[in-house]
């Protein structure tokens, strides 16, 4: 079963990114989404890339990259996190094989069930409340939006982990995970904290305080 817990990369060049990333790992994460909009070439996001895979070797740490399937597959990540315009999940399945992780973005049930069906390991499904993290943003979900998708998807006998994205903060968490939801994905939360390692801690007794059904 996937971690509960994802760290999605940030910062505006190769050292604020890889900076960020190490500090996450050093302080608890065990799996890293790299996401770098901001680079200015693909030798910029090899560069990354391969730097970000040799320090999750280093600790065990589970790591997929955003979009980029060709990168993915170039540096033998774990997998890819895929945007609604992105690649699909047939193509990139066909790309990187049955071992590897892919993730899809979803906002509504119409985009989970497609992703389900086109095969996905997990969906992030957001964005819970407004992120500043995230241009272009999809309608907010709130509470009410993931208790709605996740019983229709009960109903449905649909099992595969979802995730919560877009703006959590620690004291969501609990309430999050009380409507059936897997797991998040944060970004700045862990990015701009000065005690990493009690927020991790608290994220995961959090999100593992839950044993469901």
């Amino acid at each position: 079963m996937l971690n509960r817990l994802q760290y999605i990369s940030q910062g505006a060049t190769i050292e604020d990114q890889l900076f960020n990333i190490h500090q996450a790992l050093d302080h608890g994460c065990d799996w890293v989404q790299m996401r770098f909009k901001t680079a200015e070439s693909t030798t910029e996001l090899l560069k990354l890339a391969e730097a970000t895979k040799m320090l999750c070797d280093e600790y065990l740490a589970t790591f997929i990259i955003n979009d980029a399937v060709l990168l993915a597959h170039e540096v033998d990540a774990d997998g890819v996190h895929l945007g609604l315009t992105d690649m699909g999940i047939p193509e990139a399945r066909s790309i990187l094989g049955t071992s590897k992780i892919i993730g899809g973005t979803a906002n509504t049930l119409e985009d989970i069930l497609l992703h389900v069906s086109n095969g996905c390991d997990y969906v992030g499904l957001g964005p819970f409340r407004y992120t500043k993290t995230k241009d272009k943003l999809s309608p907010i979900l709130g509470i009410e939006g993931y208790k709605n998708s996740m019983e229709q998807l009960k109903l449905q006998q649909i099992k595969t982990p979802i995730y919560a994205i877009g703006g959590i903060q620690l004291e969501d968490v609990s309430e999050i995970i009380a409507t059936g939801i897997h797991g998040i994905a944060v970004s700045g939360l862990i990015t701009e904290s000065i005690s990493k390692t009690k927020l991790i801690t608290q994220l995961n007794e959090k999100l593992y305080g839950y044993v469901l059904v």
